[in-house]
């Protein structure tokens, strides 16, 4: 008998594709307010609900920018996007800046061991419509993930994990994985499509 492979990860390690759901609706993603990439993923962005995970060699090189267009249209929704233990302190001009209503911005401080239980716990509350982490690489493995992913569908809830780049090299439960560099973003991971071959740039629409 052949060995029995699971099905994620076929799909992870780009084995199996999976194609496109026929008919879905539209709100099954989100614009991402970035058109090159908005054009090349499933949906036209990001998915209404699930884990996306972005990687990157170090904080603060351009994750914010990368997410803030959606996350301000979300935060005009009444529910609370939280950051938990981001690893510097948010610049409230500039989540303002970018169109954030602050109101609905809610920070949680948790230790390495508590942020990805804090985040968890808000993903599947079903009360928020954003979260975000930066989970330490000690905390981050496999079953971490794949419960973060499972929480952020149950919850209907968006879910951002911020990521270093060597972490590229082990499969992701992610519904969707994206590589930050210089600028511009690299597809590795999207269920429902094929990942494009070449980097895209990050130009926000107007």
């Amino acid at each position: 008998m052949g060995a029995v492979v699971a099905l994620d990860r076929l799909l992870d390690g780009r084995q199996l594709w999976r194609g496109p759901a026929r008919n879905g609706p539209a709100s099954d993603h989100l614009a991402s307010g970035h058109p090159a990439l908005d054009a090349r993923l499933p949906g036209g962005g990001w998915p209404a609900s699930g884990l996306c995970e972005v990687l990157q060699n170090a904080p603060g090189v351009g994750e914010l920018a990368l997410v803030w267009p959606a996350l301000a249209r979300l935060s005009q929704r009444d529910r609370p996007i939280v950051l938990v233990a981001p690893p510097y302190r948010p610049h409230a001009p500039a989540w303002a800046a970018a169109g954030l209503d602050l109101a609905q911005l809610q920070i949680i401080h948790a230790t390495p061991k508590q942020a990805l239980w804090a985040a968890e716990q808000c993903l599947r509350s079903a009360a928020c419509a954003a979260v975000l982490c930066w989970p330490q690489p000690q905390q981050a493995d496999d079953r971490s993930l794949r419960r973060l992913q499972v929480a952020a569908d149950s919850g209907q809830c968006l879910g951002f994990v911020f990521r270093e780049v060597r972490a590229a090299r082990n499969p992701s439960p992610a519904s969707l994985r994206l590589q930050l560099d210089h600028g511009q973003v690299r597809v590795l991971k999207c269920r429902g499509g094929l990942p494009p071959a070449q980097p895209l740039p990050l130009a926000v629409a107007h």
